[in-house]
């Protein structure tokens, strides 16, 4: 513990504190202050100038990171029959659909992203208790319920992340690996955060993005010019 306190330490002496770095400046800082023995998640957090509370000031998306996420996502892909050689070929790890129902009534959730079709999501309904707490539950507004199930299992696979901001208005995402080089990292930030800009409500007054932390696992925050996030 002594020594892993020594190392935050060290990673928070090379922050300047006071000072509001660009995503380019925080996306190399990042690597610099990661000092653990595994390759740690990248992590966007943003604060918002909304009430999630009200229905037409909640924040909820998706995101293709144009260099991927660096984990292997594991799909379920709940389809018909005519449906599974399509979500195989696009890269589901698991294709079917009663066998898998049944296992996820007996508490099995051991994937990452669930693809479905319209006509599946009734049978689905009953297993919102398993499936909500954990994320896990398709929606036609992440792209996770769908007709197209090939691009929907492709896109999962190569990058596309569902957010939503939570009840104290912040949106958290992994959106890469430590391991990335640094322009990567401030490419996928760039894209969720221009995304998130494009998707604010009309009825948020004011400064719409309050603060942006980029940090890895277990290193501490950097934070971000809210105004020059943008800049290279």
């Amino acid at each position: 513990m002594a020594k892993q306190a020594k190392k935050q330490q060290e990673a928070k002496a090379k922050i300047e504190t006071g000072k509001h770095y660009t995503v380019k400046e925080a996306s190399s800082l990042v690597k610099e202050i990661t000092n653990v023995n595994f390759d740690p998640a990248v992590d966007l957090a943003v604060r918002l100038n909304v009430d999630p509370r009200k229905a037409n000031q909640m924040v909820r998306g998706v995101v293709r990171l144009p260099h991927g996420t660096g984990k292997d996502v594991k799909v379920l892909a709940l389809v018909s029959a005519d449906k599974e050689e399509e979500a195989k070929e696009a890269g589901a790890d698991y294709v079917g659909m009663d066998e898998y129902l049944e296992k996820i009534k007996g508490g099995w959730t051991d994937v990452d992203v669930i693809v479905t079709m319209p006509s599946v999501m009734g049978k689905l309904g009953p297993l919102g208790r398993i499936l909500g707490p954990r994320g896990l539950m398709p929606n036609p507004k992440t792209g996770t319920v769908t007709m197209d199930i090939g691009k929907a299992v492709a896109d999962v696979k190569a990058g596309k992340i569902d957010f939503r901001v939570d009840k104290n208005g912040n949106v958290h995402a992994s959106i890469g690996k430590a391991s990335f080089e640094a322009d990567k990292i401030a490419g996928n930030a760039k894209e969720l955060l221009n995304t998130l800009v494009k998707l604010k409500p009309q009825t948020s007054k004011g400064v719409y993005i309050q603060s942006i932390h980029l940090s890895s696992t277990m290193s501490p925050s950097i934070e971000i010019d809210t105004k020059r996030y943008t800049q290279d």
